[in-house]
């Protein structure tokens, strides 16, 4: 069974920083992308960033220069550092893993963590 553990999160003013980790455990034979999303009350769930096994990274327009995305292949995990926080990045994020290939399997899927809110008020 594939689990999702995120880390960190928090509440932090403007200007701020957190850092958020999601590990990804279980038989897992490889994992195509991780990377995290969020969502505000009342929007939708968006995409904030996400890397490749080989290390490639997208951001959103909206966090680039302020967050960076880094990996651990080997430990199946992924770090989301957030820097110069605003009010606007107040959501709850998601780790997501894609085409997650367990052991035995044929096939790849994508698996979310719970969730962990990352709070930015003065």
């Amino acid at each position: 069974q594939v689990q999702l553990r995120e880390s960190g999160g928090g509440l932090t003013e403007p200007g701020g920083s957190l850092r958020l980790t999601c590990e990804v455990s279980g038989r897992i034979r490889s994992v195509t992308a991780m990377g995290w999303y969020r969502q505000a009350p009342g929007k939708q769930r968006e995409l904030v960033a996400m890397i490749s096994s080989g290390g490639y990274a997208n951001y959103a327009d909206a966090v680039k220069g302020r967050f960076t995305i880094s990996r651990d292949n080997a430990k199946n995990t992924a770090t989301l550092e957030m820097n110069n926080l605003t009010l606007d990045d107040t959501a709850v994020y998601y780790c997501n893993s894609r085409h997650t290939v367990v052991e035995g399997a044929s096939y790849g899927q994508d698996y979310w963590g719970k969730g962990t809110q990352v709070t930015v008020s003065s």
